[in-house]
C-alpha cells in the first residue's frame, strides 16, 4: 500500500485542480486598448504597459504567453514586464499616405485561459518630409497685353507630412509687376497662382526672375524654393476660358480601359494660330497620369489604367489650355471613384487549437476567427458561418471577429476529428465568399468503462496443480485510448482461501496486451483461412494416394506368388562373415507365373536351440520345389532382414 496523503496536502491539491479547471473552461474575453505615439520610434520603444492596461499580473505573464496576432508585427510584448514595445520602423507615410488618421490594429491574444484584445494604435504623425518641388526652374510665357489681376497657375509642391505638419503657405520674391494668391482643392491641398499686378512691357523689361518657396507647417518648419523665369510675349489679346473652373464627374471602379469620363473645352476670342487650344494636364503625379489620358486636341478625358476604390477613392486633376499666343487658362477636374463588390471576404483564424478534448463543455472556445473585406458599404459587410453538421457554432464578438465554440457532445470513439470549413460572405450583389477549412483532433478522456469479451467463464482444473500454474485466461478491452485503455486485472469476489494479491498472480498467462487493431484482426483472418485452405489440400493429397494404393494392392497379379500350396520352406542360411552379437537372417521367394508348380527356395534357421556358434558354422539346407512347365517367369521376392543380438 503507497503512504497516505496528509488532509493538508490532499486540501491543497484540490484547490490547485479547481483553480485549474476554473481556467481552463472560462470564456475568452475580449478587450479593447488604443495608444498614441508618434512615428519613427526607435525600436524597443515602450508604447504602453500592455499588462496593467489589460489587469494582468507580472507573475502570470509567462503563464499567458501573451503574443501579437497581426500580419505585418510592429509590437512585441515584454514577458518581463508586460510592456508594449516598438520592434520595427514606423514611418507613417509609407503604411498610411496622405490619411488623415494612421491607425495600427492588431489582436493580442492569450493562453491559459484563451483571451484576445483588440489593440488600437494611432501613429501621430512628425514633420520628417519637407515640401518638395518637381522642377528647379519653371518658365512661365506671359503676354505683354496681361490685364492687371490676370493669374497664372504656378507649379505645386509636395508634401508627404498630414495635418500641421503638410505644404501650409507660398512665398513669393518681391517684385513690382507680380505677387502670389493661394488656393485650395477639394481635397484641401493648397495651391499657388502668379498674379499680374502692374502691367507689362516687353520692351522695357522681356523676362522676370521670381523665387517660389513652400512652407510647411511643422516645428520647426521646412521649406523648399524654385526659380520661376516669367519670359514677357508679344501682343495676344485674349487668353482661353475654360466652360467651368471645375468639373465633376463619378465613374465606377470597373471602368474598361479607354473609355471617356468626360470632356473639357475652352474656347478663345482670337483667330488663327492665336485660337488654336492645346489641352495638357498641370499638377499632377506620374502615377495618375497612367491611370487617365487628356486628349491634347479635343479635351476628352479617358481611362489609361484599371482604377481601385480600395486604393483611391478620388481624384483631383489640373488641365491647362494654351492658344497659339502661348496665352494659358486653368481649370480643375474632381473624379470620384464608385465601389463595386470585387473583393471577397477575407478569413484568419487565430489561436487554432489543434486538439480539444472530448469532455469540452459547451461554448468552449476552439479559435478566433477574424474577417476583412476591402469594400465599403453593403460589399462589405460579413457574414461568417459554418458549413455542414458540426459541433460546433460561430458566436460574433465584434463587428468582424468571430468565436468557433463547441455546441454538442464530442465522442472521441466514435469521431476522432472534425475539419470545418468556415464560410465568409459579404453583402454585396452578387455576394462574393470565401472558405477557410480547420482541422480539430478530439483528445481522448477516460470515458468508457474495460468490458470483458464473456460475461463468465467456465474453467476445469486439475487437482495437485503446483502454485503459479497457468488454469485460465480472460480477455477484456478498452475503447480508450493511452493511459485510458490500459487495462489491468484483479480478483474482486471468491470463495478461494488462500486468496492470490491480484489477478496477474493467480493466472500468470494473463497480460495486459491490448486488442488487435483492425489491421492486425484482419492479418490473422486471411491466416487462418490460408491455412484452412491448405489443410483441405493436404488432406485431399492423402486420401488420393490411399486410394492409388488400395487399388495397386488389390491387384490379383500381387498376390500369385502367395497362393496355397505353391511354397514350402527349409531352414535358412546364416553366413559366417558376421561379427559375434548379430545375426542376420532372410529368405528370398521366388514364383513363377502360370505354371502348377512353383519353385521356392527358403533358407531355414532353427534358432530355439542352435548356439550363434553352430549358425556360423552349419551350412544351410535348401528345400526346391520346381516347376515343369516352360513358361515364361515372373518373380516377386520378398527380403526381411532381423537382427538377432
Amino acid at each position: 500500500m503507497g503512504n497516505r496523503l496528509g488532509p493538508k496536502r490532499l486540501a491543497g491539491r484540490r484547490l490547485m485542480l479547481f483553480l485549474f479547471l476554473l481556467s481552463l473552461f472560462s470564456p475568452a474575453l475580449s478587450e479593447q486598448i488604443r495608444y498614441t505615439i508618434p512615428e519613427e520610434l526607435a525600436s524597443g520603444s515602450v508604447v504602453g504597459n500592455l499588462a496593467k492596461d489589460l489587469g494582468l499580473g507580472v507573475r502570470d505573464l509567462p503563464t499567458r504567453n501573451l503574443r501579437v496576432s497581426a500580419e505585418k508585427k510592429f509590437f512585441t510584448v515584454s514577458t518581463e514586464n508586460g510592456d508594449l514595445l516598438v520592434s520595427d520602423r514606423i514611418d507613417r507615410e509609407q503604411i498610411c499616405g496622405k490619411k488623415s488618421m494612421c491607425v495600427l490594429e492588431f489582436e493580442m491574444v492569450a493562453e491559459k485561459p484563451l483571451n484576445f484584445f483588440h489593440i488600437t494604435v494611432v501613429i501621430q504623425d512628425v514633420n520628417d518630409n519637407p515640401p518638395i518641388f518637381s522642377r528647379n526652374i519653371t518658365e512661365l510665357e506671359i503676354s505683354e497685353l496681361a490685364l492687371t489681376g490676370a493669374t497664372f497657375a504656378l507649379e505645386s509642391a509636395q508634401d508627404s507630412d498630414v495635418g500641421v505638419n503638410s505644404l501650409q503657405q507660398y512665398y513669393l520674391s518681391p517684385d513690382p509687376h507680380f505677387s502670389l494668391i493661394q488656393k485650395e482643392n477639394p481635397d484641401g491641398s493648397r495651391y499657388p497662382e502668379l498674379v499680374v499686378k502692374a502691367p507689362l512691357d516687353r520692351e522695357e523689361q522681356s523676362c522676370h526672375l521670381l523665387v517660389l518657396t513652400a512652407v510647411d507647417g511643422g516645428e520647426p518648419a521646412r521649406s523648399c524654393t524654385t526659380q520661376i523665369r516669367v519670359v514677357v510675349a508679344d501682343a495676344n489679346d485674349n487668353p482661353p476660358v475654360f466652360t467651368q473652373d471645375m468639373y465633376r464627374v463619378s465613374v465606377q471602379e470597373n471602368l474598361p480601359l479607354g473609355s471617356s469620363v468626360l470632356r473639357v473645352m475652352a474656347t478663345d476670342l482670337d483667330e488663327g494660330i492665336n485660337a488654336e487650344i492645346t489641352y495638357t494636364f498641370i499638377n499632377i503625379g506620374k502615377a495618375v497620369r497612367q491611370l487617365f489620358k487628356l486628349d491634347s486636341k479635343t479635351g476628352e478625358l479617358t481611362t489609361g489604367g484599371e482604377l481601385d476604390f480600395e486604393e483611391r477613392a478620388s481624384y483631383t486633376l489640373g488641365v491647362e489650355a494654351k492658344d497659339g499666343g502661348r496665352h494659358t487658362a486653368h481649370c480643375k477636374i474632381q473624379i470620384d471613384i464608385l465601389d463595386e463588390n470585387d473583393n471577397a471576404p477575407e478569413i484568419t483564424v487565430d489561436s487554432e487549437s489543434k486538439h480539444i478534448q472530448e469532455d469540452a463543455e459547451l461554448g468552449t472556445v476552439v479559435a478566433l476567427i477574424k474577417t476583412h473585406d476591402l469594400d465599403s458599404g453593403f460589399n462589405g459587410e460579413i457574414l461568417c458561418q459554418l458549413k455542414g453538421n458540426f459541433p460546433f457554432k460561430i458566436v460574433q464578438d465584434t463587428k468582424n471577429t468571430y468565436k468557433l465554440v463547441t455546441d454538442g457532445t464530442l465522442d472521441r470513439e466514435k469521431t476522432p476529428e472534425y475539419n470545418v470549413t468556415i464560410t465568409a460572405t459579404d453583402k454585396g450583389k452578387p455576394p462574393l465568399s470565401s472558405n477557410r477549412s480547420v482541422t480539430l483532433k478530439v483528445t481522448d478522456v477516460n470515458d468508457n468503462p474495460p468490458a470483458f469479451h464473456q460475461a463468465s467463464y467456465v474453467v476445469h482444473v486439475a487437482e495437485n496443480n503446483p502454485p503459479g500454474a497457468s488454469i485460465a485466461q480472460v480477455s477484456a478491452s478498452d475503447p480508450d485510448l493511452g493511459p485510458n485503455g490500459h487495462v489491468s486485472y484483479s480478483i474482486v469476489a471468491g470463495d478461494l482461501e488462500p486468496r492470490a494479491l491480484s489477478l496477474q498472480e493467480a493466472l500468470p498467462d494473463l497480460s495486459d496486451r491490448p486488442e488487435p487493431s483492425d489491421t492486425q484482426a484482419e492479418l490473422q483472418f486471411y491466416l487462418v483461412v490460408a491455412l484452412a485452405l491448405i489443410s483441405v489440400l493436404f488432406l485431399l493429397v492423402v486420401i488420393l494416394a490411399v486410394a492409388l494404393s488400395l487399388r495397386r494392392s488389390s491387384s490379383p497379379t500381387a498376390w500369385r506368388c502367395f497362393q496355397t500350396g505353391l511354397c514350402s520352406k527349409a531352414g535358412p542360411g546364416v553366413l559366417p562373415n558376421y561379427e559375434e552379437g548379430t545375426l542376420p537372417y532372410s529368405y528370398n521367394l521366388c514364383a513363377a507365373a502360370h505354371s502348377s508348380k512353383t519353385e521356392f527356395k527358403f533358407l531355414n534357421i532353427k534358432l530355439e536351440n542352435t548356439p550363434p556358434q553352430d549358425l556360423l558354422c552349419n551350412e544351410a539346407s535348401w528345400l526346391e520345389s520346381t516347376s515343369d512347365d516352360n513358361a515364361q517367369m515372373t518373380s516377386n521376392s520378398a527380403n526381411l532382414h532381423q537382427n538377432v543380438a
